[in-house]
């Protein structure tokens, strides 16, 4: 399969490609981008982002630049913060790719972040399953490359990076070598920045499946279909630390997706498994991992929520339950909503555990802090009259590196309770 996969049209803008900077150019070459008295604040102590309520625009207007230009970003005395890109249509309207004014935005710039991201990941993998790069956290914001051995899966979320496919690609094939990279341009974050959604492959073709290996499994990924790259490299390490805790276990597994956690369970000891989805197609490719792989799960496909009142009312019992949904809470305004769907989903999860059960609570909303999850989790405890210890605490794998001074980098929860009657 070659080419590109349509999506539907959404309101698009052109992304300006005259805006690639060389490297030789100097600092009094590009335009300014100039900060309100006191906005470089935030900048100075390690943000990456300039909101456009931030922006002096009556000495540098917004409207003046294209989307994708590059600007120096100064103080309201003049002081260099530096290299950014612009979006004069979004909210966060320029991020920063270089604080060093001897080092503007270019095909370099790309290659050593790139190599200093792939360094990490080899010191950390034996083999090249991971993500090679997780935007702002590895100096590249609005990129985030998943390498799935010689295909490389990349997002671009920015209309100042669309503007630098080109180079990414070209610095992608110099680092790293793979035979393919595809783009999987169809996240939200696109739509935020008007930019068009779409699939295609910059270089080799197009699969039908991805393949990836974790803790001595194999699984095929119907991909173009799944949500971000088709992969949650993210969850690794939740999902190893799972093991220690299924042997002779009956787990369940909800919002199963291809089965990583199920499967893990089941290659670690643990006697049955049951993994529930709304997805068809992913139960299915789930169905075809398990076989592959020797072993056998039960599968439900439904919503999480129905299926686990459907349990309950039978009367099924595990002594594992994993859940991890997707995102509740994608807007601040949804922290309410969000946060009674995790009580509610944790509740279900625990009428359904027996005596000193494990139960395993994720969230991926970078709205819910974690202090918020676990009194989620609490709460709904109480209600069924069950005290929970929280035995150990996860977050996302060393693949996604926090940023100190971005909190943004940083949002996902996982929490390993124990839960016993009082």
């Amino acid at each position: 399969m070659r080419g590109t996969i349509p999506i539907p049209a959404r309101r698009r803008i052109e992304v300006s490609v005259s805006s690639n900077v060389p490297d030789s150019l100097s600092n009094d070459v590009l335009p300014p981008l100039r900060l309100k008295h006191g906005e470089e604040r935030r900048i100075a102590a390690g943000h990456a982002w300039v909101f456009s309520n931030e922006v002096d625009t009556m000495s540098t207007p917004l409207s003046a630049f294209e989307p994708g230009a590059i600007c120096r970003l100064l103080s309201a005395r003049d002081k260099f913060l530096g290299y950014a890109y612009i979006n004069p249509h979004a909210l966060i309207c320029a991020r920063l790719l270089s604080r060093d004014p001897q080092r503007p935005p270019g095909a370099q710039l790309l290659v050593q972040r790139l190599r200093t991201a792939q360094a990490l990941r080899r010191a950390l993998y034996e083999r090249p399953y991971y993500r090679l790069a997780f935007g702002e956290s590895d100096g590249l914001p609005g990129v985030v490359l998943d390498r799935f051995d010689e295909v490389m899966v990349g997002q671009i979320a920015t209309a100042g990076m669309e503007a630098r496919k080109a180079e990414i690609q070209e610095a992608v094939q110099r680092v790293t070598g793979v035979a393919t990279l595809v783009w999987k341009n169809d996240g939200g974050a696109r739509e935020l920045e008007q930019l068009p959604a779409y699939v295609e492959a910059a270089y080799g073709a197009l699969p039908e499946a991805l393949q990836v290996e974790e803790s001595g499994l194999q699984f095929s990924i119907p991909w173009v279909a799944a949500q971000k790259t088709g992969w949650f490299y993210d969850q690794a390490s939740n999902r190893h630390a799972l093991r220690k805790y299924v042997g002779g276990a009956r787990v369940l597994d909800v919002f199963s997706y291809v089965g990583a956690w199920g499967l893990g369970a089941l290659r670690a000891g643990a006697t049955e498994v049951t993994c529930v989805d709304a997805s068809a197609q992913a139960l299915q490719a789930l169905q075809a991992n398990a076989t592959h792989n020797g072993l056998k799960a039960a599968l439900l496909r439904g919503d999480a929520f129905e299926v686990l009142q459907t349990l309950h009312a039978q009367g099924r019992r595990f002594d594992v339950v994993v859940i991890d949904p997707p995102a509740f809470i994608k807007r601040r305004k949804d922290i309410p909503k969000g946060e009674a769907a995790y009580k509610r989903l944790n509740q279900l999860a625990l009428q359904l555990l027996e005596r000193d059960g494990i139960l395993v609570s994720c969230s991926c909303s970078y709205h819910l802090e974690a202090e918020q999850l676990l009194g989620a989790i609490q709460r709904a405890a109480r209600n069924l009259g069950r005290f929970v210890q929280v035995v150990e605490v996860g977050g996302q794998a060393p693949d996604h590196p926090l940023h100190p001074a971005i909190p943004e980098t940083r949002y996902l929860k996982a929490f390993f309770c124990r839960a016993v009657a009082e």
